[in-house]
């Protein structure tokens, strides 16, 4: 109980500084007699202050009330908004200094929050936190530390807080996305679209022939009911396209940038991939691999593939070994008959790297339209911008220089097989993705 009682008292400094005062009275007091008294009154005054402080302080069981309110689940890479909920309890105006614990994750040791109520007071106190990784997150107590008017004395006050929050891959930019691709303010602004009839599964019309109609389409169940006018089948190329998102989970993609690793970028940039996909009425499947295959969801559009996405990407993790494209080629060649738009997220640092791998790429794009996302190393941008002031700066902006250029050939050699190729900058990667694939659906390429 004492225990308790200590780690809820404390003393303010307005406390210390007044007895610094006293004990200079009595050390002047030595000299000047009549000081004596007057530090004899001051203490009696500052014990009584105190006294008087610990009363009001203590004497009310909820003093305060703080409540968190957040979304159940944070956005990975973005803003998300947390409100405090303050109400003094008191009958007298207090000065507040709180402090949340936040999730480990964050490694914020000295988030305070400071506010001043008046008396049944409440107000809404609003922070935002930005996680780097996804997971799970737990939020702690919350721990007020009350100041009455004499503020001689300190009150804390542990409010059990605890709440567990899931970190999903960057949902905030779906609406977005999803905003502009209904919308055709993206890639597909300024293309012409061409609607092509032909022979397809997806069935537009039954019309009467005209010279010139394919007389293989003729519908001859639709010509008896007419009396003999000749009827055909209309048929408009199908609309739903299957695309594959394929992430690379090997120790390539374990590289940070901004706190977040290449994995969580091209997760984040998936996510939105398939939702405009969707949108876009085409089929949104995922696919992940490292040295063994991950997970595969077959392409769909059903109600509830963006759920089973989400779930599929929230607990991805890099496996920090070697990618195995041989194994990647073998599924896809058997599970992925169909011929589909295939957008490759991973990461090549060199051209012999990507050499190597080079056969099994080539093998997929015959049968699929492939797309290889890779990305800019940002760092090596701001190393070769940098003015050399040595001989060690020109040979580190000679070798920076060496891996963009390399970067250039990974993607020269990527197009001279025919392979579209996207190399951007992590924060880019999004948008460029999603733009890449509406112009691709309007060229009507898949």
């Amino acid at each position: 109980m004492l225990k308790r009682f200590y780690k809820s008292l404390f003393f303010g400094r307005r406390f210390y500084r007044l007895f610094v005062v006293v004990i200079l009275l009595f050390v002047v007091a030595y000299g000047i007699p009549f000081l004596f008294t007057v530090g004899q009154l001051f203490l009696l005054f500052l014990a009584v202050a105190t006294i008087l402080d610990y009363v009001v302080l203590f004497t009310r069981r909820d003093p305060v009330s703080v409540r968190r309110e957040l979304s159940d689940r944070f956005s990975n890479g973005d803003l998300n908004p947390v409100r405090l909920v303050v109400r003094n309890n008191y009958p007298f105006p207090v000065s507040l200094r709180i402090i949340d614990e936040l999730p480990d994750q964050f490694q914020q040791r000295d988030f305070i929050l400071h506010t001043n109520l008046k008396a049944g007071e409440s107000c809404d106190l609003d922070y935002t936190l930005q996680p780097k990784q996804r997971g799970e997150y737990l939020f702690h107590a919350i721990n007020v530390f009350i100041r009455s008017p004499f503020r001689l004395l300190v009150r804390r006050k542990i409010l059990p807080a605890d709440r567990m929050v899931k970190v999903l891959p960057s949902y905030q930019a779906l609406k977005h996305f999803e905003l502009l691709a209904g919308s055709n303010n993206l890639a597909e602004s300024g293309n012409k679209r061409i609607r092509k009839l032909g022979h397809s599964l997806e069935f537009e019309q039954i019309k009467e022939y005209v010279l010139g109609d394919d007389l293989r389409s003729l519908n001859w169940k639709a010509t008896a009911r007419k009396g003999g006018q000749l009827m055909v089948n209309s048929f408009t190329d199908e609309k739903s396209q299957q695309i594959y998102c394929l992430i690379d989970k090997g120790r390539v993609m374990k590289m940070p940038f901004d706190g977040m690793s290449l994995l969580d970028y091209a997760i984040n940039a998936t996510l939105v991939l398939a939702r405009v996909a969707l949108v876009k009425q085409d089929k949104a499947g995922i696919l992940t691999f490292a040295d063994q295959i991950g997970t595969f969801l077959p392409a769909g559009r059903k109600a509830m593939q963006m759920t089973h996405i989400l779930e599929i990407l929230y607990n991805q993790q890099t496996r920090f070994q070697e990618t195995d494209y041989e194994k990647l080629y073998a599924l896809v060649r058997t599970r992925i008959t169909q011929r589909s738009l295939i957008v490759l997220f991973t990461n090549f640092e060199s051209l012999s790297g990507l050499q190597r791998q080079m056969p099994y790429i080539r093998s997929i794009a015959k049968n699929h339209l492939l797309l290889v996302v890779f990305f800019e190393n940002t760092g090596l941008q701001q190393i070769r911008e940098k003015k050399a002031d040595s001989i060690e700066g020109v040979y580190t902006q000679t070798i920076a220089e060496k891996f963009a250029y390399e970067k250039r050939l990974i993607v020269k050699e990527l197009s001279q097989h025919g392979i579209a190729t996207i190399l951007t900058a992590p924060e880019n990667l999004t948008v460029q993705t999603v733009n890449k694939y509406l112009e691709i659906k309007a060229r009507l390429a898949i």
